[in-house]
């Protein structure tokens, strides 16, 4: 016994590490836009594209798989990448410690590993905040899903969505929306919103057309935003972009997760994991239309290319055009954009002796912005799309 936890431990802390970069359209020639056309999961394959909008892009994504088991993360960051790089970083390692610890992955598994990485960046937060006082509004929009025993579970904080194309009877493709957008543009999450604070008028505001919580921020859940959620980390007045109009009494954002779970059936074909960027161009509907008609090689790729096609229509240009613009000044056309979609070929579906030791070894490297691959232990591999800190 001692020996294999000897080995768990060795794998864990001192990964054997092969690095492979994400490579670049080399058709579009977009110095911001990276991808990594195929790769294997536990059952099926995935692909993975990022486009970079900001001066410091501040998505993070990964994929972990193992023989039985896959992980998807999407973390799509706010007010700078801490938020996000502390998810890709710790979120994985706690739901393997609990999911050991239990010996099985679950609802409250994955609640409680949110719930875990919620309380350790708080706790970053209050270590740092004296060297760097504005962690305290970083924070970020946080979309999972996990891949095991034949059940898919996705769990989300904020406006990344995951979205299911199935085949319907008369085998066109359909979408359906698996995640909640927790925005505030939304009707029921501003009514959620008020119902929780009935004593605070002010606890969405319109502001320059777009609604707010306390006219600032949109979304109502996410890791971090600690000056959101306790009195201590308010930040200094003197950064009107965060000046709370009075004093916070008690938290008006939560990190409590969505959870969605669904046995995986024949007509399940794929999921598209993606930031608000994406949908912030496409609908549901022609997302999954596109993954359904074209090769699945490059098709993370194609789908950000999509969106990047009606952004740049949206300004009167081409994307021959846009992609010549500069990070930073991209950002007045599109968001970061990271899409991972997974493909489900049933034939693979886990075994009904899976073991939840299969998830039990961890290997990810931030390598901004690429796919590192490692080996590991029992046939555990992994991949990880890091979209970290290109400036």
């Amino acid at each position: 016994m001692f020996s294999w936890l000897g080995r768990i431990a060795s794998a864990c802390l001192v990964p054997v590490r092969r690095y492979a970069r994400m490579s670049k359209d080399e058709g579009a020639d977009d110095a911001l836009l990276w991808s990594r056309d195929i790769g294997q999961h536990s059952v099926g394959e995935f692909s993975i594209a990022v486009v970079q909008a900001n001066e410091c892009i501040e998505d993070h994504s990964q994929v972990e798989t193992g023989r039985n088991a896959t992980f998807v993360g999407v973390y799509d960051g706010h007010g700078g990448p801490d938020a996000a790089r502390f998810i890709s970083d710790h979120l994985f390692l706690h739901l393997i410690r609990l999911a050991r610890e239990n010996g099985t992955i679950s609802e409250d598994i994955i609640r409680n590993a949110f719930s875990s990485t919620e309380d350790g960046f708080l706790a970053h937060v209050q270590r740092t905040r004296e060297l760097k006082p504005l962690i305290a509004a970083i924070g970020s929009c946080c979309l999972v899903g996990v891949i095991w025993k034949g059940t898919l579970y996705v769990a989300n904080l904020g406006d990344s969505r995951a979205v299911i194309g199935c085949l319907s009877r008369s085998n066109n493709i359909i979408a359906d929306q698996l995640t909640s957008d927790h925005n505030a543009s939304m009707e029921e999450v501003r009514q959620e919103l008020r119902s929780l604070h009935p004593d605070d008028s002010q606890i969405v505001v319109m502001k320059h057309g777009v609604w707010r919580i306390k006219g600032i921020i949109q979304v109502s859940r996410s890791i971090g935003d600690a000056y959101l959620k306790r009195p201590e980390f308010t930040v200094d007045s003197s950064v009107p972009r965060f000046r709370l109009s009075e004093p916070l009494r008690r938290a008006v954002l939560t990190a409590e997760p969505s959870i969605y779970t669904r046995v995986l059936n024949p007509q399940d074909k794929f999921v598209i994991f993606a930031s608000d960027g994406l949908w912030e161009q496409l609908t549901n509907q022609e997302a999954v239309e596109i993954v359904h008609k074209f090769p699945r090689s490059g098709i993370a790729m194609r789908l950000v290319r999509s969106a990047l096609d009606v952004a740049a229509k949206k300004r009167e240009m081409r994307y021959s055009d846009l992609k010549k613009l500069d990070k930073g000044i991209r950002r007045f056309f599109h968001d970061d954009i990271t899409v991972i979609v997974v493909f489900i070929d049933h034939e693979l579906l886990s075994a009904p002796n899976t073991s939840v030791q299969e998830l039990s070894v961890r290997g990810f490297i931030d390598a901004p912005p690429g796919v590192s691959e490692f080996s590991s232990l029992d046939g555990l591999s992994g991949v990880v799309g890091s979209s970290a800190g290109r400036s």
